[in-house]
Formats: C-alpha cells, sequence, structure tokens
C-alpha cells in the first residue's frame, strides 16, 4: 500500500467499499455467502488500514465505521417522527373471523386481502434514512418517545448504513438475538460468573442498551424491517416488504399474501408447528390488510391500526404450587385475587404470581392454598391458572375463605350488585388513594417522570400527599426532610413536575380516575367538547351522542363530574394546572405548530389522516373536523372533498404534505 498515492488510495478506497458491502449484504441479509469470513475479513482490514494512512477518506457509511466512539454516559430521547402503534391480539380462529368481519363492517362490504408476517420477539427499532443514510436508530420508548441507540444499531450488519438509493425514508422492523447466539453468550457469562440471560429477546434488550458499542458488536443482533412509516410507500403491504430489501434491508422472507381470513388461518395453523425449527423466536403472525387505501380507511384506534393484529400462538404452560392467595385493592376500589406462586419458568420469564379475577373464578376451579396448578402464559398477558392438579393433593391444602372485612379497605368489603367483583365499602381507603396517585403520576396520566410509586409512598407515609393538588404544593424543604432525598434529586422531582403544570386536556382527563374512562374516551371527550368546563356541564344525551361512549360510560362521566367530592378535587386541582385542549402540554412554547388549528382532507401521499394528527398535536397544533373562519390551514391530499372548497371560499391556507413537513422542521 506505501505505493498507492492520494488519487489510488481514494479509488481503491471506493472499490472495496463497495465489494465489502456486497458480501456483507449476501452474508447477513441473503444468507448466502461466496467468499470465506478470513477473506472478508482481508478485505475490511485492507480498507482500515488505507483510512488510517489517509484519514480524510473516511465516511459516515464506511464499513469501518460500525463500530466507533468511546462509551456513552447514557441515552438520549428522541421524538419519533410517527407514533409507535402496538397491535391489538387474536388467540383463536373465531378472534380473527371477528377481526375479518369488523374490518368489512367499517370498509362497508368491501373484502380485503391480508398479509401475514412472522411475529419475531424481539426489541422494535425506528431507523431514520436522510439521502440515504442512517442517521438515528430509536427504540421504541412510549410511543411517542425513545432512546437514541444509534451507535449501537450501526454494530449490526444486517443494517445498512447507506440505502441503494438516495432518499429520506423512516423504517421500523425488530431487532432478534438468534438462539445459537444466546447459547455462546450464556455460556461465556456462566465462565465468567455472571446470571445467564433467560431468553434471547432479553438478551435484545439488554445488549441494544449497553453504552458501549464494542460489547454490542460482540453479541452479533440481527433485524428484520418490515414497515415504512414515512417516505413513498406502495399501495400494498406485499410490494411495500419487497422496496424494503431492494433498499438493502434485511426482509423476513416467510411472508404470505392471503386472499381471505381462511388462508390466514392456515398459514397460522402451518407455523405453529414450524416456529421451534427456526433460528429465532417467533410468538405469532403478524395480520396486515394488504391493501393501503383501505388501511387508510380503516385508520387507528387511540393505541392500535384497525387494519392489523397480532395472531398469536396458542399459550406456553407449567405447573407450579400455590403459596398463597392474597386481595389487591384498585383504584376504583376493585379487589382482585392474586395467586402467589413458587417461581417457575414459563415463556422465557420467571414467573410469581397469577391473576385469579374474582371469587366465583377461585370456586371454579377449587384453587387452595398449597395446590399443584398448571399455569399459562399467552404474550404479555398476566398469567392465568388455568386448571388445579388435584390428585397431587396431601390433604394439607387450605380452601381460601373471602374475608367480610379488609385492612386495605380500611374496613368491610362487599360483593357489587349484578357482578362477581367484590369492592371497598370506603371509596377512600388508603390502598385504592395510592393507587389513584400512581395512575395519577403514570406515564398515561400526568407522566410525572421522577414521581413513581416509591417516592408516592414515601411522600403519603409522611403525610405530604392527600389529594392530588398536594403534589404541586410540594416544597423543596418538605423533601429535603426525607430520608434519600438529596439536593439534585429535590430539584429534578420539583423541575419534573413543575413541567406538568401544562397539560393536555385529554392526559387530564385520564388522571382523574373517571370509571370506564381510559385514553381514547378521553381523547373523544377532550375532542368533542374542547374544554372542561364543557365536559362538567355536559348533558347525558350530549355525552351519549359521542361515537365510541355508550350509555355505561356516558352515565359514568355524567355522575362522576356530579359528586360533591369530585368537584372540589378538580377544582383544587386547576388552582395549580392548566388543562389545555391545543396540541402537545409538553412542548415549550406551544410547538412549533403552537395555537394554529388544522383540517385534514384527501389521501396524503405518504401519512395516514391519525399519523398527520398525531404530528400535528406533537407540535402543538389542534385538529378540527370542519372548515371555518377560525381555520388556519387545511392539509390536503388527493381526492379532496368539500372541505378544499370551503377553504378557497374563506379564504383559508392550503397546504400540501411537503409544506407540512417544511413547517416541522
Amino acid at each position: 500500500m506505501a505505493e498507492l498515492d492520494r488519487n489510488e488510495a481514494k479509488k481503491r478506497v471506493i472499490k472495496l467499499r463497495g465489494v465489502i458491502n456486497r458480501h456483507r449484504h449476501l452474508y447477513h441479509v441473503e444468507d448466502s455467502p461466496e467468499i470465506s469470513d478470513p477473506a472478508y475479513d482481508a478485505l475490511e482490514e485492507e480498507l482500515r488500514a488505507l483510512e488510517e494512512r489517509f484519514p480524510d477518506l473516511i465516511t459516515p457509511d464506511s464499513p469501518t465505521q460500525r463500530v466507533s466512539g468511546r462509551p456513552l454516559d447514557k441515552f438520549e430521547k428522541v421524538r419519533h417522527a410517527v407514533p409507535q402503534w402496538s397491535f391489538n391480539d387474536a388467540f383463536t380462529p373465531e378472534d380473527m373471523r371477528a377481526f375479518d368481519e369488523r374490518v368489512k363492517r367499517m370498509l362497508n362490504g368491501i373484502t380485503p386481502t391480508y398479509v401475514c408476517e412472522l411475529k419475531i420477539d424481539g426489541l422494535h427499532v425506528v431507523l431514520t434514512y436522510e439521502k440515504g443514510l442512517l442517521v438515528t436508530a430509536a427504540t421504541r420508548g412510549d410511543g411517542v418517545v425513545g432512546e437514541n441507540v444509534t451507535m449501537n444499531v450501526r454494530t449490526i450488519n444486517s443494517v445498512p448504513l447507506k440505502l441503494t438509493e438516495a432518499i429520506d425514508l423512516v423504517a421500523e422492523g425488530e431487532i432478534w438475538l438468534g438462539i445459537d447466539q444466546l447459547e455462546k453468550i450464556n455460556k461465556e457469562r456462566v465462565k465468567n460468573g455472571e446470571v445467564e440471560f433467560a431468553n434471547p429477546r432479553n438478551a435484545a434488550a439488554g445488549t441494544i442498551r449497553q453504552l458501549d458499542p464494542r460489547v454490542v458488536a460482540k453479541r452479533k443482533l440481527d433485524t428484520f424491517i418490515y414497515d415504512i412509516s414515512v417516505g413513498e410507500i406502495p399501495k400494498t403491504q406485499a410490494e411495500e416488504l419487497k422496496l424494503l430489501a431492494k433498499l438493502g434491508f434485511k426482509v423476513n422472507k416467510e411472508f404470505a399474501e392471503c386472499r381471505d381470513i381462511e388462508e390466514v388461518i392456515k398459514f397460522w395453523q402451518k407455523w405453529q408447528n414450524k416456529k421451534d425449527r427456526q433460528n429465532y423466536l417467533i410468538d405469532g403472525v403478524v395480520v396486515k390488510v394488504n391493501e393501503r387505501v383501505l388501511q387508510e380507511k380503516l385508520g387507528y384506534t387511540g393505541k392500535a391500526p384497525r387494519f392489523a393484529i397480532a395472531f398469536k400462538f396458542p399459550a406456553e404452560q407449567a405447573t407450579t404450587v400455590v403459596e398463597d392467595i392474597v386481595l389487591q385493592v384498585g383504584r376504583q376500589g376493585t379487589i382482585t385475587p392474586v395467586a402467589n406462586l413458587r417461581p417457575v419458568l414459563i415463556a422465557g420469564s420467571t414467573v410469581s404470581r397469577a391473576t385469579l379475577h374474582n371469587e366465583d373464578e377461585i370456586k371454579r376451579l377449587d384453587v387452595r392454598v398449597g395446590d399443584t396448578v398448571i399455569l399459562q402464559k399467552a404474550g404479555d398477558v398476566i398469567p392465568d391458572i388455568v386448571r388445579v392438579l388435584t390428585e397431587m393433593r396431601t390433604g394439607k391444602e387450605k380452601v381460601f375463605k373471602w374475608p367480610t372485612m379488609l385492612e386495605a379497605c380500611s374496613g368491610p368489603i362487599e360483593r357489587i350488585p349484578g357482578q362477581a367483583a367484590w369492592r371497598c365499602v370506603n371509596k377512600n381507603s388508603e390502598a385504592q388513594l395510592r393507587r389513584k396517585f400512581y395512575h395519577f403520576t403514570s406515564k398515561h396520566a400526568f407522566d410525572i417522570e421522577k414521581l413513581g410509586p416509591k417516592i408516592i409512598d414515601q411522600l403519603m407515609d409522611n403525610n405530604l400527599l392527600a389529594t392530588f393538588d398536594d403534589i404541586f404544593k410540594l416544597k423543596k424543604g418538605d423533601l429535603l426532610a426525607l430520608p434519600r432525598f438529596a439536593e439534585k434529586s429535590v430539584e429534578n422531582l420539583l423541575k419534573a413536575i413543575d413541567e406538568r403544570r401544562q397539560i393536555s386536556l385529554s392526559r387530564f382527563i385520564v388522571g382523574l380516575s373517571i370509571p370506564n374512562v381510559g385514553e381514547e374516551t378521553a381523547e373523544d371527550l377532550a375532542e368533542n367538547f374542547g374544554s372542561l368546563a364543557k365536559i362538567q356541564e355536559a348533558k347525558l344525551e350530549d355525552l351519549q351522542k359521542i361515537e365510541g361512549v355508550g350509555e355505561i360510560v356516558a352515565q359514568s362521566v355524567y355522575d362522576w363530574f356530579r359528586q360533591s367530592e369530585n368537584k372540589k378535587l378538580v377544582a383544587n386541582l386547576l388552582q395549580h394546572t392548566t388543562p389545555n385542549s391545543k396540541g402537545n402540554p409538553w412542548t415549550k412554547g406551544g410547538g412549533k405548530l403552537g395555537g394554529k388549528t388544522f383540517v385534514l382532507t384527501g389521501t396524503l401521499p405518504t401519512l395516514s389522516r391519525d399519523e398527520a394528527k398525531a404530528l400535528i398535536k406533537q407540535n402543538g397544533g389542534e385538529v378540527s373536523s370542519s372548515v371555518s373562519s377560525q381555520t388556519d390551514y387545511v392539509l390536503a391530499g388527493e381526492e379532496a372533498g368539500s372541505k378544499l372548497d370551503k377553504a378557497e371560499k374563506l379564504g383559508v391556507e392550503i397546504i400540501s404534505e411537503s409544506e407540512f413537513r417544511k413547517m416541522l422542521s
């Protein structure tokens, strides 16, 4: 190499990168290597030597730059360009036929086709490319904000640092660890006196959060990419998967296009028998409506797409012993019996608790303390006891007697009329109040990051919290007097609390713990009424008119806001917080779209209606369903309807998706 001048070295470097990337793709993506590992290593070593001699020739997408930089101090937060949805689950063919009927009903009788993809039990990753170069890799996080793990993901050989086309793109997929690789890692961990990883998913999750990329590189993670969330998206899901492969991503080839739901069920049945023969864990099949135009029509709920579902494989089972049965009090005062179990490994994780649901379920199973039971776990669902092995009884087992008094309820308990559930008679028991506080500060409600259950318990034990508004009255001196509270931790907690004095109306409603009101209903209430005052004053018939709010939920909301103790709770809270119906309350200064009202019409090139709405709200804007003189912008796509005409008449500014994206950049 000494005889090469810079120009000759540059040509050689370009040639080497092309050849190395081709063989990387063949080995790690296509699984069809053409050269030996030593030959590949020799090419990479030559490239590294040339770049060391001519440092100005190094580029970010060079194969030598996959592992670089010093260990990180921490992971930075990343706000996703598009919300990261999760899937609703199905467990039986009947569940899938019901899903199919629901889809057809929402499409007014149109019959879709479906695409089946294997559901890899791994770790979700979001990859952002600009002009074809990888710029950011992030974890899912809470669906809105994830962690920047770019340095670690760059070490994964199946992730292209440079796409085959110089385009802007956001792709999503799954990071996974091969079963054979897990065995090697665990052998090494045992040798070093470390605890073994329970399963490949835990190992992958633990690896991707390593602060040192060199550790990640050694563990040889892999990926399957399955979705384009930002960019030019083809007309069908099947074409989208083919495009991803063409761009250089590793796509799981075991997907299938199905004409109807019965073909979907056959695919699921086939893979139940084949799943254990793969080098990666599969816990089901993801089923998506194939046609993008139909996906757009179906849209999303508050948490999941309506056009897709996770068809889970049958649950795994194990046997264990019931060591005790205890009663837990929920935030609405409902009492749930829980079995404490002898720890057992099931579905790759150690389980020591199982729900028994209610008194009737205990009687139906005839489960007793000391019984040997069959435990079942399906995906992330809390384990269930499905059967008692009565033939294992010794006579020492104890029948569980349902009490009439419960210390956690501060008194008597009662069975809810017409239901199998029991509840505290005292609606303000300490256990119930603590649960409400845990919920109030959780990520689905006020999302006060530094105020978790342990801190809440400590504050309540020291009489610093009795009602929600007490959170916003906490002073530095109050906290510094408590054990384990240092100056910095107190400042961080007070800062986290102050950042929540401005809050979205929907999150405010979620935090109130109104019976039967979850995130979706809270969003519906906020969108339809626009202010807390209007919700408080709403008539029962007005609440019942809201799509998705039935009679029971409407009655629950109506009754809750008319109880004197709840009126006082809200009034006290409003002295310290401001619920805002406009956009994302966490965005300081109102965000890039602060105070602006948008109306959407037509089909956008790359964004679904729900994705566009989410982006507007995340950046401080408001979405309205109708055009008026108060509308700031109409975001219009193809086949825009009467809203476009009305906007033109009123002189409202009409923008395209590309203009909308410029407003966000």
